[in-house]
């Protein structure tokens, strides 16, 4: 039907003429006609348009890969900051090497300053804490500096305890007085001799040579007792003290100490001498059991120490050259108070007592020592009850490691002073460190009597503070003696005196009165383990224990070294005796 009527349009079109409307119109007719004259589909004709087909499915990220390439990048960086931090770090090691083998040349010591003054003299006996720490941290231009003591070097003390087990070497912890005296910036007099008697009003010191020998034997003087007087302006006494014995029956006798070096070398050839001659004796015979019973009096960080390092020595390296001797060896600590490390945070102490419990330390309190032979320790125990027990412990090897005792020299100068009759335990100084009743005279560390408690770390401030009080004063002094130069002068100049009494007055503000401050404690109690009480200013102590706080305080005593020779050589020890172990010589 459409078809034939689309055929007679297009005939009517023709005949007719075709116009622009009716060509369009006759287009579209025509396009009409083709379509129509398709065959049909017999199927019905959706106006629906099927979506188009989804993607292909992506496969699911594994969730792990920015976790593995993050912890790549992270590992990257770590890497590259441990190659910085070594390769800093052995620069700094060399740089510092370089800087103490090579010092700078020193300023001769001369009878004028710089300014045209009188050039003053600094005398200081001893060569301790308190002594080293004050002539390397003092300008040593500024004064002519003479340092007296029989021993030439400088013990690092507080490792002494590992010395005579082999842990240290002792040539590790010494550092010569004249190295350290060559890196100051002034000449340096070193006199090895000792004092024997100081003249405060005439301001003088007689000194005798005398040689302290780091092999037992204990002094070596010369035959001719050479002696010398020495002139000074200014004096510092840090001689230290000596053990006291409490004036205990026996004890100079038969014991041994740990205070210098030959102490530590006579500790080893006794403790070897007595294992080697037990060899020679019956198993389990009383004798024998006698020989190889370790005792130390003392139950400070030093006696700890001592009893800790050489009960490691046993269990550790002999017991694999003396089968056995583990279970032969008897360590025996003693002390009067009813706990070691008095001074220690209470946790601590219980640590310390567990961790001797758990190596076999026989650790004894409230036990005091009443007289001591060759072969026993006499002593009274203090019963729960208040009463007292007295027992008898035999030893083979006794270390007496208890408080300190004035030396002779500061008992003589203690009577000499008014102002230092009443000093029993020591001498007597104000809050400068001035000897009280002198003109010109100091004192610090172990040898003075104050409110601090006699440790190498009060003494190690004492000498940097009066390095600094030193300084001070020398500042003073050339400005006052600007001043007289000025008023002298026949041109004076108002002024400039003004201006120079104005920075005395502010120079003057710096002598400040000695302050303490409290780092705090440590100390090794046996079986890579350590204990420390340490203090950040007034609002933060931390109480630690166990094999991480060994680490530190073997990091701690490190950096505590004054030379870096003394550093390098430590943790070689340390690293030697952890290839090879410890050996069983008797030197």
């Amino acid at each position: 039907m459409n078809r034939s009527i689309l055929i007679r349009n297009c005939r009517l079109l023709r005949a007719n003429g075709a116009s622009s409307y009716s060509k369009r119109l006759l287009s579209t007719n025509f396009t009409l006609f083709n379509e129509a004259a398709k065959p049909v589909d017999s199927k019905p004709v959706s106006s629906f348009t099927p979506p188009p087909p989804p993607p292909p499915s992506q496969q699911p990220q594994n969730s792990s890969k920015p976790v593995v390439s993050r912890l790549r990048k992270y590992t990257k960086y770590a890497f590259r900051a441990t190659y910085l931090s070594v390769f800093l770090g052995v620069g700094y090691l060399g740089y510092s090497i370089y800087s103490e083998m090579h010092p700078a040349k020193q300023i001769p010591q001369s009878e004028k300053t710089s300014v045209g003054s009188k050039k003053k003299t600094l005398l200081i006996l001893g060569t301790g804490w308190g002594a080293i720490s004050l002539l390397k941290d003092l300008d040593t231009s500024l004064y002519n500096v003479i340092v007296v003591s029989p021993r030439n070097y400088f013990l690092f003390t507080p490792l002494l305890p590992s010395v005579p087990t082999g842990t240290i070497d002792l040539k590790s912890i010494v550092d010569p007085v004249r190295t350290i005296a060559r890196l100051t910036p002034g000449e340096v007099q070193y006199l090895e001799a000792e004092a024997t008697d100081i003249d405060t009003k005439n301001k003088k010191v007689t000194v005798k040579h005398t040689s302290q020998s780091i092999t037992p034997g204990i002094v070596q003087t010369t035959p001719d007792d050479i002696r010398k007087t020495l002139d000074y302006d200014y004096l510092v006494i840090a001689v230290g003290a000596e053990t006291n014995t409490f004036n205990t029956p026996g004890v100079k006798e038969y014991a041994s100490y740990l205070k210098e070096a030959s102490d530590a070398v006579e500790v080893r050839a006794k403790l070897m001498q007595n294992i080697e001659a037990a060899q020679l004796l019956p198993l389990g015979s009383e004798e024998r059991n006698r020989l190889m019973t370790f005792t130390v009096v003392g139950g400070g960080p030093t006696g700890v120490e001592l009893a800790a390092e050489v009960k490691d020595y046993i269990d550790q390296d002999l017991s694999k050259l003396f089968p056995g001797i583990e279970k032969e060896t008897t360590v025996h600590l003693i002390e009067a108070l009813p706990n070691v490390l008095n001074s220690f945070n209470k946790k601590l102490i219980a640590y310390s007592e567990y961790v001797f419990k758990k190596i076999n330390i026989n650790l004894s309190v409230n036990t005091m020592v009443q007289k001591v032979d060759n072969k026993n320790v006499y002593a009274k125990v203090k019963q729960p009850n208040g009463e007292f027990k007295e027992i008898v412990l035999p030893y083979g090897v006794l270390v007496w490691a208890t408080g300190n005792g004035p030396r002779q020299l500061i008992k003589d100068l203690s009577t000499q002073i008014d102002a230092q009759k009443t000093a029993r335990r020591g001498l007597l100084v104000d809050e400068f460190l001035k000897l009280e009743g002198t003109d010109g005279v100091f004192a610090l560390g172990d040898c003075t009597f104050t409110k601090h408690p006699p440790t190498a770390q009060v003494a190690h401030q004492q000498g940097i503070y009066l390095s600094k009080l030193f300084e001070t004063m020398a500042k003073v002094e050339n400005f006052e003696y600007k001043i007289a130069q000025e008023d002298a002068s026949p041109d004076r100049d108002t002024n400039k005196i003004d201006r120079l009494q104005r920075r005395i007055n502010r120079t003057k503000q710096n002598l400040v009165p000695f302050v303490y401050t409290h780092m705090g404690a440590l100390a090794y109690v046996g079986s890579e383990r350590a204990v420390a009480d340490l203090v950040w200013g007034d609002w933060s102590q931390i109480s630690t224990g166990g094999p991480l706080t060994f680490l530190f305080w073997r990091t701690a005593y490190v950096a505590m070294c004054l030379s870096i020779k003394n550093k390098v050589l430590i943790c070689s020890d340390w690293v030697k005796i952890s290839i090879f172990g410890r050996d069983c010589s008797k030197e």
